[in-house]
């Protein structure tokens, strides 16, 4: 029987696939990373499907439900991505930095006219 967040999770999925193709098609994918988003939503979707496979990992943790388990890694995943981002927003913060830095420094060295 398929409940209700099965059914939020198949259309996530459909979606996502869908989303994926439009970037790769648009050429804001490469092959690599569109193979590996394709990949990463079919397998979203077969669990979704069949959240039984996931029964022995749900049980060594010992949690409650497959849906624990999705949000705890939804979790990890969301934190991940957000350290992730930081990072490079950080070392763009930097290269912009030293790019007016070196623009700066080349105005101030031109003769003034």
């Amino acid at each position: 029987m398929v409940l209700g967040i099965q059914i939020v999770g198949i259309l996530f999925s459909a979606f996502m696939l869908y989303y994926t193709y439009l970037h790769f098609k648009k050429k804001q994918f490469t092959a690599k990373e569109a193979g590996f988003w394709i990949i990463l939503w079919l397998a979203f979707l077969g669990v979704t499907l069949f959240p039984q496979i996931l029964d022995p990992i749900v049980s060594s943790l010992r949690l409650a439900r497959t849906l624990d388990l999705f949000v705890i890694l939804g979790f990890m995943f969301l934190i991940a991505t957000i350290v992730y981002t930081y990072t490079i927003v950080r070392m763009n913060q930097k290269r912009i930095d030293d790019i007016v830095r070196q623009v700066a420094h080349d105005k101030a060295k031109e003769p003034k006219k």
